[in-house]
């Protein structure tokens, strides 16, 4: 049978990334964050009145929405009349998430298969709870003898969220405009060297997505999921100095060290997915199998 404690501690894991949807949450008090109608986030309540000193771009709260003004009928209109307001923010301190103002811009919008209707700024999106998009690679060997290791990356020290923790071999934000596979490529050749003609071969396989909230804001996250099985003769390398180093691991150390606090938590959920995918993590065994299942796809 399945280590309960072990289980439990990944359960809590999945309850604290999905926060939003816990009794107590602030999601009762949030504005819904409207553009045109639809709903693209939601806004804390922290939040809503930051936005309504600036009424030539938020429309006043109605009812429990806030929205843009019918004038920002356009995505470049949208876009650049909330960057200047983010960035008086930024100037006040009045939010500290925009400390770590990052200049790359994510994609609005309802659903991931609508076309954006604007773009912010990525250190901003917590302060709207726009969903935001990346992608995850599970780099894997397979030896002769069949057994699996899973290649992790440690993240650096220096690195402005989860410094020093424990990684997928690579990852990174879906920017505006930006296709996922391209992304995914992109990030292999330059956080551990991994050339394109091997990335390519990497297979979307899932999406991996969560909602959990913290005194910066709401956090709506989906990762897409890639696999890709690295030639046993392959070794990662150190690029852009986002990572420290790379270990190649045999899956029952990866699981184990799921239940630690040394890996970064949406990482430690794209591992789990792969533990599951691959039957690693069976119903048989594990009596929380459908709440791990569960705790991985859950949207709004």
């Amino acid at each position: 049978m399945a280590n309960s404690a072990w289980s439990e501690t990944i359960l809590h894991l999945l309850r604290r990334m999905n926060n939003f949807y816990l009794p107590g949450s602030c999601r009762a008090n949030c504005f819904r964050f409207e553009i045109d109608g639809a709903q693209v986030g939601w806004i804390p309540p922290h939040v809503a009145p930051l936005l309504t000193r600036y009424p030539e771009v938020f429309s006043p709260p109605h009812g429990a929405a806030v929205s843009l003004c019918p004038s920002l009928d356009s995505y470049e209109r949208r876009s650049e009349a909330v960057d200047a307001v983010l960035q008086t923010l930024r100037q006040e301190g009045s939010a500290t998430c925009l400390k770590g103002w990052r200049d790359e811009k994510y994609s609005v919008m309802p659903k991931f298969s609508d076309p954006p209707v604007m773009w912010m700024e990525r250190a901003a999106t917590s302060l709207f709870g726009v969903r935001r998009y990346g992608v995850h690679l599970n780099g894997y060997t397979v030896s002769d003898s069949g057994d699996v290791s899973m290649w992790l990356a440690r993240r650096s020290p220096t690195k402005q969220t989860y410094p020093g923790l424990l990684d997928n071999v690579a990852a990174g934000g879906l920017a505006a405009g930006v296709g996922i596979k391209h992304t995914l490529v992109k990030e292999c050749q330059e956080e551990a060297c991994i050339p394109a003609s091997i990335a390519e071969k990497s297979r979307p396989v899932n999406t991996v997505s969560y909602t959990y909230e913290d005194e910066e804001g709401v956090f709506a996250e989906s990762q897409f999921v890639f696999d890709l099985e690295l030639p046993l003769e392959f070794k990662p390398r150190v690029g852009d100095g986002e990572v420290q180093d790379f270990y190649l691991l045999p899956l029952e150390k990866v699981k184990e060290l799921l239940a630690t606090d040394d890996f970064k938590p949406n990482c430690a959920m794209v591992v789990l997915d792969f533990l599951i995918r691959h039957s690693f993590i069976e119903p048989d065994t594990e009596p929380c199998y459908q709440e791990f299942v569960a705790g991985l796809h859950r949207t709004l």
